[in-house]
């Protein structure tokens, strides 16, 4: 990733905006299809874990402020979600999991959608530096950076190792809405980025076992597309066995108390369950993936609802 390959980007938007219609003003939109390019889903969970970080951190902020931080902190999350369609168009065109969003269905033109990413993002900074401070906002553009210029434009097209890399900006909110509330960087937001982080590879190759035919064909070289099923399978088992100790940091450090490690221990068996049932499982298989994929989402939204219940519900609320 370069400047030129930028520079190129943001030339193809300008043409895809030109071949899409002659009159781009006459063109119907709705606001859907903007909310869509911000990958509200992959956003809520961001805001999730921030608002975890935020209220468990010993600072506290007034609610106008905390307002004020958690949509700062929405926004920073749907524009890097934005400039990843942006950059990726040309791949989601190419797959059949994405090939409905907004842009290769003409809907919203890589124009637009670069110049929504840069504005959203921009704001979504300022927004905090003012409401917070410098440290959290300088949190929340090093996440969007590395999201986009990173994992997007860089790691996402070039290694198998994309999502363990790449994972870094998604386990970041947390730490986020821990310096928003403190000024400043603790073991304990980390130990909650470092859940985030181990996470993340388990879930998306469970995720692209089941795509593989779909990411080979876009050109991105995805764990499952270049070294096969059966690595994959037993990556996924090593990750979940380092993600079950590290989900038990947070009851260490005396973040959260028995419920929670209870809970983390339940929940962690069977994540480690389901991924050795996928490691053992047959190749044509389908079931064990997905069973592991949505089990990982509430795996982790379990988690995170017991800390924020069990520690930082009473007073965050």
């Amino acid at each position: 990733m370069n400047v030129k390959s930028i520079a190129g980007q943001f030339g193809e938007g300008r043409v895809a905006l030109s071949s899409h219609s002659a009159h781009p003003l006459g063109r119907r939109r709705s606001l859907s299809e903007f909310v869509a390019l911000t990958k509200p889903r992959v956003m809520m969970l961001a805001v999730f874990t921030a608002v975890v970080g935020l209220s468990i951190a010993p600072g506290r902020l007034d609610p106008p402020t905390t307002l004020v931080t958690v949509l700062a902190i929405a926004a920073g999350a749907g524009a890097a979600g934005v400039l990843n369609m942006w950059y990726d168009a040309d791949i989601d065109a190419i797959m059949s999991r994405t090939a409905m969003r907004p842009i290769p269905r003409g809907k919203v033109s890589r124009f637009e959608a670069l110049v929504l990413g840069l504005v959203l993002g921009s704001v979504a900074v300022l927004v905090l530096a003012l409401a917070t401070n410098l440290p959290a906002a300088a949190l929340l553009a090093g996440t969007i950076a590395f999201y986009v210029l990173v994992y997007t434009a860089w790691l996402k097209r070039s290694t198998p190792h994309n999502i363990v890399i790449g994972g870094v900006a998604g386990a970041l909110p947390p730490v986020i809405g821990w310096a928003a509330a403190t000024g400043e960087i603790g073991f304990e937001p980390l130990a909650l980025f470092l859940i985030i982080f181990l996470w993340t590879p388990p879930h998306f190759w469970a995720l692209a076992l089941n795509r593989t035919d779909d990411y080979a064909r876009a050109g991105v070289p995805m764990l499952p597309v270049v070294a096969g099923r059966t690595a994959t399978t037993r990556q996924i088992l090593i990750y979940s066995g380092l993600l079950v100790l590290a989900a038990e940091l947070p009851w260490l450090l005396g973040l959260a108390g028995v419920v929670y490690d209870a809970i983390a221990a339940i929940c962690g068996a069977l994540f480690l369950l389901l991924a050795l049932q996928l490691n053992k499982s047959a190749g044509t298989d389908r079931r064990a993936a997905h069973r592991l994929f949505v089990f990982s989402i509430f795996y982790l939204f379990a988690l995170f609802a017991v800390l924020l219940i069990d520690r930082g519900g009473s007073s965050f609320l």
